[in-house]
C-alpha cells in the first residue's frame, strides 16, 4: 500500500474527506473527516465523526482512552521511519491523553508509552454535534513543543497518521485510519505506515 502524503501550505486549510478501515483500507462504516492547518508556529488538527451514539466515561488526562470511544494522532519529524513518536487522543468528553512512544522495532515488541510527558501549549477539546449525527475533536500543538531532538521544530517533513476507534454498543468495534496499518487485529502502533506531511512556505 501507497504511504499517503498531504502538503501543508502555511495558513491554507487542508482536508482528509475519509479516514479508512484500519486493517485493509476498505470504506468505514461511519465517516471520519480531517482538516489541518499550519499556522507557522501551531499545527490546528479538526476531527469530525459521524456517530448516533457517541459516548466516554473517562475524563482525567492520560486515562486510557483507547479503550473507549476516541480519535489520535501520531506525529514524528523526518522523513524516515520513527522509532519515536508522538501520540494524541481525544475522547467525546475532551479528555486528552498525550505521550511520547518509543518503538525500537517498529511494532509492540520493546515499544515503551510514557505518558507522563505533557505537550506544552497544547489546546484540545470536544463537542456534539446538536442534531446528535456526531461528534468533534480538536488540537492545536505548538511546533516548538513537538521536537525529539534539536532540528525538530525546523522539520519540513513528518511522519503521521490519524485514526479513531469506534465502539458502539452491542455493534462491533471498528478503527479505522489515514493510511491503513494493514494488520488484523487492528494495530495503530505501525510507524513504517505512518504516512507523510510535507510542510510548505
Amino acid at each position: 500500500m501507497t504511504l499517503p502524503r498531504l502538503r501543508l501550505e502555511r495558513g491554507v486549510p487542508i482536508s482528509i474527506a475519509q479516514l479508512v478501515r484500519a486493517e485493509d483500507g476498505g470504506a468505514a462504516t461511519l465517516g471520519t473527516r480531517v482538516e489541518l492547518l499550519d499556522d507557522g508556529e501551531k499545527l490546528h488538527v479538526a476531527f469530525d465523526c459521524d456517530d448516533p451514539e457517541p459516548w466516554s466515561t473517562l475524563v482525567e488526562r492520560d486515562a486510557p482512552l483507547w479503550q473507549e470511544e476516541v480519535v489520535e494522532l501520531f506525529l514524528a519529524p523526518g522523513a524516515g521511519t520513527p522509532t519515536s513518536y508522538f501520540e494524541f487522543e481525544i475522547n467525546p468528553a475532551g479528555a486528552l491523553f498525550d505521550a511520547v512512544v518509543a518503538s525500537p522495532r517498529g511494532d509492540r515488541r520493546e515499544m515503551r508509552v510514557d505518558p507522563s510527558w505533557n505537550c506544552e501549549g497544547v489546546v484540545a477539546g470536544a463537542r456534539l454535534r446538536s442534531d446528535g449525527s456526531g461528534w468533534g475533536a480538536r488540537l492545536v500543538l505548538p511546533w516548538r513543543s513537538l521536537a525529539v531532538d534539536p532540528t525538530g521544530t525546523r522539520a519540513t517533513t513528518w511522519r503521521a497518521n490519524f485514526f479513531r476507534v469506534d465502539r458502539p454498543s452491542g455493534g462491533t468495534t471498528e478503527f479505522s485510519a489515514w493510511s491503513p496499518t494493514g494488520i488484523r487485529p487492528a494495530d495503530f502502533h505501525r510507524p513504517a505506515r505512518f504516512g507523510i506531511l510535507e510542510r510548505v512556505g
